[in-house]
């Protein structure tokens, strides 16, 4: 064993035991959170227009924050941006995360001198706990890549902003920058496909023992390994052992990213955002990840069916119930006020306090009154590709509404790495299987409503050609797994396999 992997034995041990004592404060972390967030808040512009010196404890927060998205605090963004000082956080953010929106175009997520320290300590202790629990510390002896976005920082408001992997770029430690690749130079280029050819030739040789990054795009650097090498990634880096993915849910891609591996390596599944990381796996036998409750993240939790009403039950973390569907709201030292994250989740644990991701509350399908939410639809698929012995590349979901004749129905856009033999037996599978899961659309089926769901096969590379052609290709970007329009639907019939 060499140094790095000596020295971090007993580290990795401290934060496990401290992260061990954090679950048993998780409650009270959360309270005194919000005291320190309000305490700060009060003399911020926004905090004095909602009053928060006058507020004592949660149930009053309710009543004087509102719950808001990007779009409805935007005009303090662009004071920010102006250079007003002692917004929405005391003094000005020290990078701005650069973020697509869904309505604003590109959003500006702040990231304070109190708030930085969460994003990169999150992922360090998320690969420290796995360290302790397995007594794996070989990885930090070898090379490791976090597949991200570019370093390069523009100014914005003369705040250095860039994507959020990039700026985290400028976080990792010294202890840690021998062994990260690719290069800076490489880790800069704009073009994907470029990008993605360099970082094979700087790594197809190198001890890679931990690969990071979004499951689609590490199967891209996959891909093209074993394009250039004719070998499974496993056997081109024998030592690799630790995967970290996050971004999207891991299941659907998982299949084919261990079929490219060649053999089982060990797992570690995050849930970081530009707006703070918010949970991590801390335990390879625990279903769930565990929610990061003292670190500066005040949390709320709206049931996902209300999050659209004027006002929603708004519920602390010592309110919620294993099994329900939440919209997370989050309160953070980033300036970050009730603000709707757009992610659900879903609690598999409170004791500790463990919850999977389940969609995005703008990502849904509900053109006829069903509802269906991105883990029902992920989990119907795996379940019929596991039946089947079937792997996905990638898919996406939308409602076909029909104008004239015939009942409309869901469509389907998958990219199979080999298609089934069977088509139509495959759709009918599937079908059931969202069936099972929501009985709104089971109800739809039954009535006669709806016509069975359709497949439509995307040809190989179809939604990385479709994701280049939007411009957003690699990084942190991702497909939609659910759309209540016929936007992307219309744009992947370009690529369609007839």
């Amino acid at each position: 064993m060499k140094i790095k992997s000596v020295l971090a034995k007993p580290f990795a041990g401290y934060i496990y035991k401290s992260i061990q004592k954090n679950k048993l404060t998780a409650l009270a972390d959360q309270d005194q959170i919000l005291k320190q967030l309000l305490k700060t808040g009060k003399d911020t512009e926004y905090g004095k227009e909602l009053g928060l010196a006058k507020v004592n404890g949660y149930d009053e927060y309710k009543q004087a924050v509102p719950i808001r998205d990007y779009e409805q605090i935007r005009p303090w963004i662009d004071k920010i941006i102006e250079g007003k000082h002692n917004v929405l956080w005391k003094g000005m953010p020290m990078y701005f995360a650069k973020t697509s929106g869904t309505t604003s175009g590109v959003k500006y997520i702040p990231i304070t001198k109190e708030s930085v320290g969460n994003h990169f300590g999150t992922a360090r202790n998320a690969a420290l706990c796995y360290a302790a629990e397995t007594g794996n510390t070989r990885f930090f002896d070898g090379k490791l890549i976090f597949l991200s976005g570019s370093p390069e920082l523009e100014r914005v408001g003369n705040i250095p902003t860039g994507r959020l992997s990039g700026i985290s770029n400028h976080l990792i430690p010294k202890y840690l920058r021998t062994n990260q690749l690719p290069s800076y130079e490489t880790n800069c280029i704009e073009d994907w496909e470029t990008k993605l050819g360099k970082i094979v030739d700087e790594t197809v040789n190198q001890n890679m023992t931990l690969i990071s990054g979004i499951p689609p795009w590490m199967q891209m650097y996959f891909d093209e390994l074993i394009r250039r090498t004719g070998k499974k990634v496993g056997d081109i880096f024998p030592n690799f052992d630790v995967m970290i993915q996050g971004g999207v849910n891991f299941e659907p891609y998982k299949a084919r990213l261990f079929e490219s591996i060649g053999r089982k390596v060990d797992t570690i599944e995050v849930f970081p955002a530009s707006e703070g990381f918010f949970a991590f796996q801390d335990s390879q036998e625990a279903e769930g990840l565990l929610l990061n409750t003292n670190d500066g993240i005040f949390y709320e939790f709206v049931p996902a069916s209300e999050i659209h009403n004027d006002n929603p039950t708004r519920l602390s973390l010592r309110d919620v119930k294993v099994g329900e569907n939440y919209a997370l709201i989050i309160n953070s030292n980033a300036g970050l006020w009730s603000y709707n994250l757009g992610d659900t989740v879903k609690f598999v644990s409170t004791n500790p306090y463990r919850l999977v991701v389940t969609g995005r509350t703008k990502h849904y399908i509900s053109a006829f009154g069903e509802h269906v939410i991105g883990e029902e639809v992920e989990q119907s698929l795996m379940k019929a590709a596991t039946e089947e012995n079937i792997h996905i590349t990638e898919f996406t979901v939308a409602p076909m509404i029909q104008q004239g004749e015939g009942k409309s129905y869901h469509e389907w856009f998958i990219e199979f790495e080999h298609q089934p033999q069977n088509l139509e037996q495959f759709a009918a599978r599937l079908n059931n299987n969202l069936r099972d899961k929501n009985i709104y659309y089971d109800d739809l089926i039954v009535g006669n409503i709806l016509q069975p769901l359709k497949i439509t096969p995307v040809k190989k590379n179809g939604f990385i050609d479709y994701m280049k052609s939007i411009g957003k290709l690699g990084g942190q970007n991702k497909v939609p797994r659910l759309s209540n329009d016929r936007k992307i639907a219309d744009e992947l019939m370009k690529w369609v396999d007839y």
